[in-house]
């Protein structure tokens, strides 16, 4: 009896990519693979086909599917934003609403002294590019973000197409910042650099009192999330 905690099997040799009307086609052994829904696992340009394609190559004796994020996050794009956009947009204005980058430190003034120099050209180029304009204080207080910035926030998660939502949406929540997203989205930073503004805080307490060994660990699996989704959203727009 096949035990269902363990991975299954790699039941295919070679790896291919295939152009058809829906895209381009993940080939097993000649064989479309297929979403958990039964689709036909294509991406909109070659350059992501190639990077879900590299994960299945990658697999050894056994497909560990947490070792395959862009697959994943194709799944998601494939099977689950295409009947979900308007609430996956609304999800995203959400965190536009408690935008990490708006809420400054109240101490030590060196941190926040760190946080304006980071944070502030970024908000900038955000309300000159993007039309999103925010409302930035000091402390933890909530602070309402003008209705036309999160409607706006919205409108442009819209724009883009179920796989650019899709990438979004896991940005934004990774990085607990709709501006950070779409400053990878759209090539204004570096997956690498958008996670290291979203954890300021946590870089300032660490260089002050040491590293925390499960901390640690835990940021190494969030830079290889940014990352995946920095090159997730440049195979979309190759």
């Amino acid at each position: 009896m096949t035990d269902p905690t363990k991975p299954p099997r790699r039941f295919y040799k070679a790896v291919s990519i295939e152009a058809a009307e829906n895209g381009f086609c993940v080939r097993l052994d000649g064989l479309g693979a297929r979403t958990p829904a039964g689709k036909l696992l294509a991406a909109p340009t070659d350059a992501l086909a190639r990077l879900l394609a590299a994960e299945w190559d990658t697999q050894a004796q056994q497909i560990v599917m947490a070792s395959m994020p862009a697959t994943r996050l194709a799944f998601t794009a494939l099977d689950r934003i295409g009947d979900a956009r308007a609430a996956v947009c609304e999800e995203i204005a959400g965190y536009a609403g408690s935008d990490v980058l708006c809420y400054f430190a109240e101490a030590p003034k060196s941190l926040e002294e760190r946080q304006i120099q980071a944070w502030g050209p970024v908000l900038d180029w955000a309300q000159e590019a993007l039309s999103l304009r925010f409302i930035r204080t000091v402390g933890v207080k909530h602070v309402a973000q003008p209705v036309e910035t999160l409607a706006r926030a919205a409108h442009l998660a819209g724009e883009l197409d179920d796989f650019g939502l899709a990438g979004l949406a896991a940005a934004t929540a990774l990085f607990g910042s709709a501006v950070l997203a779409f400053a990878v989205q759209r090539d204004k930073l570096s997956g690498a650099l958008a996670l290291d503004l979203s954890r300021l805080d946590e870089i300032y307490q660490a260089e002050r009192w040491g590293v925390d060994a499960e901390a640690a660990v835990r940021a190494q699996g969030m830079l290889a999330e940014a990352v995946m989704l920095e090159s997730w959203f440049r195979a979309l727009a190759a």
